[in-house]
């Protein structure tokens, strides 16, 4: 199970990096905080102090069109935004 799916990229999440050392992934679903914590100390060699976790639900839109209603929804994912010791950083600029 690849626990890691991406890094959150935002000005939200970058202002968090930098105010309080805090990174914010998008995880499998499936993933509690354990292995969440382990998968970020193996995968950037960082030490991790916390992680808190929260599961966004889908979007559910309605449409309607020419051809009637159109029902749809987006996708829901899990988020971690994991805070690190205060001599660890991970940069996620530096190959641009």
């Amino acid at each position: 199970m690849d626990i890691i799916k991406k890094p959150i990229v935002s000005e939200k999440a970058t202002s968090m990096n930098e105010l309080a050392n805090c990174v914010s992934f998008i995880v499998d679903s499936r993933a509690n905080k354990i292995q969440i914590k382990k998968a970020v100390e193996d995968m950037y060699n960082v030490t991790v102090k916390n992680v808190r976790t929260m599961i966004y639900a889908p979007v559910r839109k309605t449409k309607y069109t020419k051809t009637g209603l159109q029902k749809s929804k987006s996708v829901s994912f899990k988020k971690a935004m994991v805070q690190l010791a205060e001599e660890d950083n991970i940069d996620f600029y530096s190959n641009i």
